[in-house]
Protein backbone atom coordinates (compact mmCIF):
# COMPACT_ATOMS: atom_id res chain seq x y z
CA UNK A 1 0.00 0.00 0.00
CA UNK A 2 1.35 3.59 -0.93
CA UNK A 3 1.75 6.09 1.86
CA UNK A 4 -0.31 8.74 2.68
CA UNK A 5 1.13 12.02 2.91
CA UNK A 6 -0.71 15.24 4.39
CA UNK A 7 -0.33 18.55 2.71
CA UNK A 8 -2.30 21.03 5.00
CA UNK A 9 -6.15 19.53 4.29
CA UNK A 10 -4.69 17.34 1.08
CA UNK A 11 -4.34 13.84 1.06
CA UNK A 12 -2.06 11.96 -1.31
CA UNK A 13 -1.42 8.65 -2.33
CA UNK A 14 -3.08 5.90 -0.06
CA UNK A 15 -6.52 5.61 -2.37
CA UNK A 16 -7.47 8.97 -2.61
CA UNK A 17 -7.73 10.87 -5.78
CA UNK A 18 -5.88 12.64 -7.80
CA UNK A 19 -4.14 15.51 -7.15
CA UNK A 20 -3.36 18.67 -9.47
CA UNK A 21 0.03 20.31 -9.20
CA UNK A 22 -0.05 23.39 -11.11
CA UNK A 23 1.52 26.57 -11.96
CA UNK A 24 3.55 28.94 -14.19
CA UNK A 25 7.22 27.63 -14.64
CA UNK A 26 8.38 31.00 -13.15
CA UNK A 27 7.30 34.38 -11.66
CA UNK A 28 7.09 36.41 -14.35
CA UNK A 29 5.01 39.76 -12.32
CA UNK A 30 3.23 38.89 -9.27
CA UNK A 31 -0.62 40.05 -11.21
CA UNK A 32 -0.03 37.39 -13.81
CA UNK A 33 1.09 34.83 -11.65
CA UNK A 34 -1.79 35.58 -8.79
CA UNK A 35 -4.32 35.50 -11.49
CA UNK A 36 -3.06 32.21 -12.97
CA UNK A 37 -3.10 30.73 -9.62
CA UNK A 38 -6.52 32.32 -8.74
CA UNK A 39 -8.06 30.23 -12.52
CA UNK A 40 -6.75 27.17 -11.18
CA UNK A 41 -8.10 27.49 -8.29
CA UNK A 42 -11.53 27.72 -10.04
CA UNK A 43 -11.07 25.07 -12.28
CA UNK A 44 -9.88 22.68 -9.41
CA UNK A 45 -12.65 23.88 -7.56
CA UNK A 46 -15.35 23.19 -9.98
CA UNK A 47 -14.08 19.45 -10.39
CA UNK A 48 -13.56 18.97 -6.64
CA UNK A 49 -10.19 17.97 -7.71
CA UNK A 50 -7.45 18.75 -4.79
CA UNK A 51 -4.99 21.87 -5.72
CA UNK A 52 -1.59 22.90 -5.17
CA UNK A 53 -0.23 25.81 -6.52
CA UNK A 54 3.67 25.71 -8.04
CA UNK A 55 5.83 28.32 -9.70
CA UNK A 56 9.57 29.57 -9.14
CA UNK A 57 10.92 32.55 -8.21
CA UNK A 58 14.23 31.52 -9.63
CA UNK A 59 15.50 29.22 -12.39
CA UNK A 60 18.77 28.32 -11.63
CA UNK A 61 19.43 25.76 -14.26
CA UNK A 62 18.56 27.75 -17.32
CA UNK A 63 20.20 26.63 -20.21
CA UNK A 64 21.59 30.95 -21.07
CA UNK A 65 23.64 32.80 -19.20
CA UNK A 66 21.10 35.61 -20.76
CA UNK A 67 17.90 33.24 -19.74
CA UNK A 68 15.16 34.76 -17.12
CA UNK A 69 15.51 33.66 -13.91
CA UNK A 70 12.76 34.76 -12.47
CA UNK A 71 12.41 37.87 -9.57
CA UNK A 72 14.90 36.19 -6.63
CA UNK A 73 14.41 34.56 -3.31
CA UNK A 74 13.08 37.80 -1.68
CA UNK A 75 10.54 39.64 -4.05
CA UNK A 76 9.40 35.84 -5.37
CA UNK A 77 8.93 34.39 -1.93
CA UNK A 78 7.04 37.79 -0.74
CA UNK A 79 4.77 37.13 -3.96
CA UNK A 80 4.04 33.60 -3.12
CA UNK A 81 3.34 34.24 0.39
CA UNK A 82 0.70 36.65 -0.50
CA UNK A 83 -0.81 34.24 -3.07
CA UNK A 84 -1.29 31.54 -0.38
CA UNK A 85 -2.84 33.66 1.89
CA UNK A 86 -5.64 35.98 -0.49
CA UNK A 87 -6.13 32.47 -2.34
CA UNK A 88 -6.02 30.09 0.65
CA UNK A 89 -4.25 27.12 -0.96
CA UNK A 90 -0.94 25.14 -0.55
CA UNK A 91 1.87 26.07 -2.07
CA UNK A 92 5.11 23.50 -3.94
CA UNK A 93 8.50 25.80 -4.40
CA UNK A 94 11.48 24.24 -5.89
CA UNK A 95 15.16 24.95 -4.15
CA UNK A 96 17.93 25.29 -5.85
CA UNK A 97 20.66 25.89 -2.87
CA UNK A 98 20.93 24.61 0.42
CA UNK A 99 21.47 28.31 1.79
CA UNK A 100 18.09 29.33 0.48
CA UNK A 101 16.02 26.29 2.72
CA UNK A 102 15.13 28.06 5.83
CA UNK A 103 13.23 30.70 4.33
CA UNK A 104 11.39 28.52 1.50
CA UNK A 105 10.31 26.52 3.87
CA UNK A 106 8.68 28.85 6.13
CA UNK A 107 6.11 29.75 2.98
CA UNK A 108 6.39 26.32 1.28
CA UNK A 109 4.09 23.28 2.09
CA UNK A 110 6.27 20.79 -0.37
CA UNK A 111 9.95 21.46 -1.03
CA UNK A 112 10.73 20.31 -4.58
CA UNK A 113 13.82 18.90 -5.36
CA UNK A 114 15.45 20.02 -8.87
CA UNK A 115 15.77 16.74 -11.55
CA UNK A 116 19.32 17.77 -11.89
CA UNK A 117 20.15 17.78 -7.65
CA UNK A 118 18.72 14.93 -6.63
CA UNK A 119 21.54 13.10 -6.57
CA UNK A 120 23.48 15.57 -4.11
CA UNK A 121 23.37 14.46 -0.80
CA UNK A 122 24.18 17.27 1.25
CA UNK A 123 21.67 19.17 -0.58
CA UNK A 124 18.74 16.37 -0.82
CA UNK A 125 20.14 16.37 3.60
CA UNK A 126 19.27 19.68 4.15
CA UNK A 127 15.90 19.44 2.25
CA UNK A 128 14.71 16.38 3.77
CA UNK A 129 15.80 18.18 7.51
CA UNK A 130 13.22 21.24 7.03
CA UNK A 131 10.56 18.47 8.19
CA UNK A 132 8.11 19.58 4.92
CA UNK A 133 6.78 16.95 2.61
CA UNK A 134 9.72 16.85 -0.18
CA UNK A 135 9.05 16.10 -4.16
CA UNK A 136 11.40 14.39 -5.43
CA UNK A 137 12.10 15.22 -9.18
CA UNK A 138 13.57 12.03 -11.01
CA UNK A 139 16.80 12.93 -12.75
CA UNK A 140 16.64 13.13 -16.23
CA UNK A 141 20.11 10.51 -16.19
CA UNK A 142 18.39 7.66 -13.52
CA UNK A 143 16.61 4.46 -13.71
CA UNK A 144 13.34 4.32 -11.62
CA UNK A 145 14.89 2.20 -9.51
CA UNK A 146 17.47 3.93 -8.40
CA UNK A 147 14.98 6.48 -7.11
CA UNK A 148 15.29 4.04 -4.33
CA UNK A 149 18.76 5.54 -2.94
CA UNK A 150 17.77 9.18 -3.00
CA UNK A 151 14.37 8.18 -0.77
CA UNK A 152 17.22 6.36 1.16
CA UNK A 153 18.91 9.47 2.24
CA UNK A 154 15.57 11.70 2.96
CA UNK A 155 14.37 8.77 5.04
CA UNK A 156 18.26 8.98 7.11
CA UNK A 157 17.08 12.03 8.81
CA UNK A 158 13.38 10.93 9.91
CA UNK A 159 11.27 12.51 7.07
CA UNK A 160 8.95 9.84 5.33
CA UNK A 161 6.64 12.56 3.61
CA UNK A 162 8.09 12.07 0.35
CA UNK A 163 6.23 12.39 -3.65
CA UNK A 164 8.37 11.09 -6.60
CA UNK A 165 8.33 12.81 -9.87
CA UNK A 166 8.52 10.95 -13.02
CA UNK A 167 9.42 14.10 -15.47
CA UNK A 168 11.26 12.06 -18.86
CA UNK A 169 14.32 10.35 -19.52
CA UNK A 170 17.13 11.55 -21.74
CA UNK A 171 16.81 9.61 -24.85
CA UNK A 172 19.77 10.87 -27.07
CA UNK A 173 20.69 14.70 -27.93
CA UNK A 174 18.16 17.10 -27.15
CA UNK A 175 14.95 14.50 -26.47
CA UNK A 176 13.66 12.91 -24.10
CA UNK A 177 11.25 9.58 -23.56
CA UNK A 178 8.61 8.56 -20.72
CA UNK A 179 8.97 5.21 -19.71
CA UNK A 180 5.36 4.54 -18.35
CA UNK A 181 6.97 1.27 -16.24
CA UNK A 182 8.86 4.16 -14.33
CA UNK A 183 5.56 4.92 -12.68
CA UNK A 184 4.68 1.47 -10.93
CA UNK A 185 8.46 1.07 -10.28
CA UNK A 186 8.41 4.11 -8.04
CA UNK A 187 5.11 3.48 -6.52
CA UNK A 188 6.37 -0.07 -5.32
CA UNK A 189 8.86 2.20 -3.42
CA UNK A 190 5.78 3.00 -0.95
CA UNK A 191 5.09 6.44 -1.77
CA UNK A 192 3.11 8.58 -3.95
CA UNK A 193 4.04 9.13 -7.49
CA UNK A 194 3.39 12.14 -9.64
CA UNK A 195 3.56 12.26 -13.29
CA UNK A 196 5.31 15.90 -14.50
CA UNK A 197 3.11 16.14 -17.97
CA UNK A 198 4.73 19.02 -19.20
CA UNK A 199 8.60 18.51 -18.61
CA UNK A 200 8.22 15.41 -19.94
CA UNK A 201 7.79 17.02 -23.47
CA UNK A 202 10.71 19.31 -23.12
CA UNK A 203 13.74 19.11 -25.57
CA UNK A 204 16.44 20.07 -23.51
CA UNK A 205 18.78 22.58 -25.08
CA UNK A 206 17.02 22.16 -28.24
CA UNK A 207 16.08 25.77 -29.34
CA UNK A 208 20.50 26.04 -28.73
CA UNK A 209 20.15 28.97 -26.22
CA UNK A 210 17.24 28.11 -24.92
CA UNK A 211 14.94 24.69 -24.11
CA UNK A 212 12.39 23.76 -26.25
CA UNK A 213 9.74 21.50 -26.18
CA UNK A 214 6.27 20.27 -27.87
CA UNK A 215 2.99 20.80 -25.49
CA UNK A 216 0.97 19.20 -28.09
CA UNK A 217 1.81 15.59 -26.52
CA UNK A 218 1.04 16.68 -23.13
CA UNK A 219 -2.63 15.58 -22.90
CA UNK A 220 -1.61 12.04 -24.88
CA UNK A 221 1.12 11.74 -21.71
CA UNK A 222 -0.97 12.76 -19.00
CA UNK A 223 -4.13 10.40 -20.07
CA UNK A 224 -1.04 7.39 -20.37
CA UNK A 225 0.23 8.28 -16.63
CA UNK A 226 -3.08 8.49 -15.25
CA UNK A 227 -4.50 5.48 -16.36
CA UNK A 228 -0.92 3.85 -15.36
CA UNK A 229 -2.05 4.81 -11.52
CA UNK A 230 -0.39 7.92 -10.26
CA UNK A 231 -1.57 9.99 -7.72
CA UNK A 232 -0.72 13.46 -8.64
CA UNK A 233 -0.53 15.20 -11.70
CA UNK A 234 2.24 18.44 -12.44
CA UNK A 235 1.40 20.71 -15.14
CA UNK A 236 3.10 24.01 -16.07
CA UNK A 237 0.86 26.51 -17.49
CA UNK A 238 0.59 29.79 -18.51
CA UNK A 239 -2.08 32.36 -20.08
CA UNK A 240 0.38 32.92 -23.01
CA UNK A 241 2.77 30.12 -23.68
CA UNK A 242 4.22 31.41 -26.51
CA UNK A 243 5.28 34.72 -24.78
CA UNK A 244 6.59 32.69 -21.50
CA UNK A 245 9.90 34.04 -20.30
CA UNK A 246 10.58 29.88 -19.83
CA UNK A 247 9.97 26.85 -20.77
CA UNK A 248 6.93 28.16 -22.87
CA UNK A 249 7.06 25.66 -25.74
CA UNK A 250 6.34 22.74 -22.95
CA UNK A 251 3.70 24.69 -21.44
CA UNK A 252 0.05 24.71 -21.51
CA UNK A 253 -2.24 26.97 -22.25
CA UNK A 254 -3.96 28.06 -19.12
CA UNK A 255 -7.43 27.71 -21.32
CA UNK A 256 -6.78 24.00 -22.52
CA UNK A 257 -6.74 22.75 -18.33
CA UNK A 258 -10.22 22.76 -17.84
CA UNK A 259 -10.45 20.10 -20.41
CA UNK A 260 -7.35 17.75 -19.82
CA UNK A 261 -8.52 17.70 -16.37
CA UNK A 262 -11.94 16.55 -16.51
CA UNK A 263 -10.50 13.57 -18.63
CA UNK A 264 -7.39 12.60 -16.33
CA UNK A 265 -10.61 12.94 -13.65
CA UNK A 266 -12.50 10.26 -15.15
CA UNK A 267 -9.56 8.03 -16.07
CA UNK A 268 -8.14 7.91 -12.44
CA UNK A 269 -12.18 7.40 -11.20
CA UNK A 270 -12.40 4.41 -13.47
CA UNK A 271 -8.62 3.28 -12.16
CA UNK A 272 -8.87 2.95 -8.48
CA UNK A 273 -12.95 1.93 -9.18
Amino acid sequence: MVKEVRVRNIRIGGNNPLVLIAGPCVIETGEQTFQTARRLKEITSELRMPFIFKSSYDKANRTSIKSYRGPGPKKGLEILEKIKKELNISLLIDVHEREQVPAVSKIADILQIPAFLCRQTDFVLAVAKAGKPVNVKKGQFLAPWDVKNVVEKIESVGNRNILLTERGTTFGYNNLVVDMKSLPIMRSLGYPVVFDATHSVQLPGGMEIATGGNRDYIPYLARAAVACGVDALFLEAHPDPDKALSDGPNMMRLEEVAKLLKEVKEIDRIVRK
